[in-house]
């Protein structure tokens, strides 16, 4: 369904300009929930933001490469092409929503207007559509809530608007981008079952998140990203059961355990050491490798290529050449 070819995206501010995604490539097929992994700066939100050419400008530029949905290349269409595409085909559950919904309109009239905007109906049955979908997503005296400002609700009741207003059309393709951020857990539980209801119907979902738990809950495949590269791709059993690249192997144990038995290190969490570089002063070659409990002299001088360690299983590491 969506193919993303070697797309880099840059920025350009005071301070210079910097590569935010480096040469990334990725698919999606229809009924897939594929993970996308990795630290706050890793680039996951703008590629993200890229499949829908939602980069801010003037700074944002997409560089390079392709961004194919359905066999079109989503980056040679007008706006008018675009505008079709996005809340229809492929939707995105946004950060912040606060930031994306307006403040100025109420809550019913903004998402009214986004289903007559590709939808032929009327008024009242574009409301109910609405309305049903925020009783969905668990919102209380729905009905109500149609007529409040977006400051009239909270945090998590903005988050499950949002929610709402990225399922209601039922789209092809979902980006979530972190969706349940500002939820309970008994109402990410709600709506991941909401998103399992959609595959149903067909509708893929990219899944950004930092929750290794969500991952394991949810997808078919994981992407892990790391400043502004992808580092290792596979199924969820590939990445759970046989990680290969080191940034994912330290993902994974830093997961909180039940037991201090289990964890290691009497019971204490065992971090990455250090940060994710600044994306104007990335590490030559590897851009781990600082970090990399494992970098030899190679990983210094030479980018890693991606090695295939299995059907749809590959990582860009140096010690799995050999």
């Amino acid at each position: 369904m969506l193919e993303v070819k070697n797309i880099t995206v840059t920025f350009e501010t005071d301070e210079g300009v910097f590569k935010a995604v480096d040469d990334v490539s990725l698919n999606i097929n229809k009924n897939e929930i594929v993970g996308l992994v990795g630290e706050s700066g890793c680039g996951k939100s703008v590629t993200a933001l890229s499949i829908l050419r939602l980069i801010p400008l003037p700074s944002g530029r997409i560089e390079k490469g392709e961004i194919l949905f359905k066999g079109k290349d989503l980056l040679k269409l007008d706006a008018g092409e675009m505008r079709k595409i996005r809340g229809r085909a492929i939707s995105m559950i946004f950060q912040e929503p606060a930031s994306a919904l307006s403040p100025l309109h109420r809550i019913g009239k903004q998402m009214v207007e986004t289903i007559l905007l590709h939808k032929d109906m009327t008024n009242k049955e574009a409301w109910n559509i609405a309305e049903n979908w925020l009783k969905s997503v668990k919102i209380p005296d729905a009905g109500e809530r149609m007529f409040d400002y977006p400051y009239q609700l909270s945090g998590g009741m903005q988050q499950r608007v949002m929610i709402a207003m990225a399922l209601m059309l039922e789209p092809d393709l979902v980006i979530a981008d972190e969706p349940t951020t500002a939820l309970d857990v008994t109402i990410q539980a709600q709506v991941f079952e909401l998103i399992r209801e959609m595959r149903k119907s067909r509708t893929a979902v990219l899944l950004i998140t930092h929750d290794m738990g969500v991952i394991w809950e949810m997808c078919d495949r994981v992407i892990v990203m790391y400043a502004s590269r992808i580092v290792e791709e596979g199924s969820r059993s590939d990445i759970f059961s046989k990680p290969a690249h080191p940034y994912t192997i330290g993902l994974l144990k830093s997961i909180p355990k039940l037991s201090p038995e289990l964890s290691g290190d009497a019971g204490r969490l065992r971090a990455i050491p250090g940060y994710v570089p600044s994306p104007y002063n990335y590490p030559s070659g590897c851009h781990f490798r600082d970090r990399c409990p494992d970098a030899f002299d190679r990983c210094k001088k030479e980018i890693p290529e991606f090695v295939d360690l299995g059907p749809g299983h590959r990582a860009a590491c140096f010690l799995r050449t050999n």
